[in-house]
């Protein structure tokens, strides 16, 4: 492996490392569900709710342009559907279908599994500072909400029509 992997890194290093690492097992997750990274994404972000597409583009922080293509090749797995925004005649809302909501499902479940071992080599109480400090860094920097600690359990409801 690395010659220096125990040596004190800094900050920036450690973050860009962990990023890095954490990317590598999502990136093989995605592999495994036969999603794209963007696919994964939008399936985790409308796990809970259906959103709008200007709502969609600003969370995943893709271009307007972008988010279509995204829904539209969704859309033609089954993974996804448009409706209706009720409050907006002239808009829709991206919805999961039932077959994209179990696929969300799955997905979440064994990318949260995975993505928690990494840290095992810490006691309890290192996973519970580790987990405080990096809440106050997503929240400090107002990190969109793409990933919960909840799935998307069938009480629910989440992608039935």
């Amino acid at each position: 492996m690395e010659e220096h992997a125990d040596e004190p890194m800094s900050m920036g290093t450690a973050l860009v490392r962990t990023a890095f690492l954490v990317d590598t097992v999502y990136a093989d997750a995605v592999r495994q569900f036969d999603l794209t990274v963007q696919q994964a994404q939008l399936l985790c972000v409308i796990i809970a709710r259906p959103f709008g597409m200007f709502e969609l583009a600003k969370t995943l922080g893709l271009a307007k342009s972008s988010i279509s293509g995204l829904v539209d090749r969704c859309e033609k797995r089954g993974l996804v559907r448009r409706e209706a925004d009720p409050g907006d005649g002239r808009a829709f809302r991206v919805a999961l279908t039932e077959k994209g909501a179990q696929l969300a499902e799955e997905f979440h479940d064994e990318t949260t599994k995975r993505v928690a071992d990494l840290p095992l080599g810490l006691s309890a109480a290192e996973q519970q500072v580790l987990v405080g400090l990096l809440t106050r860094v997503v929240a400090d920097n107002h990190v969109p909400v793409v990933f919960t600690d909840s799935g998307c359990p069938s009480s629910q409801g989440c992608g039935e029509n």
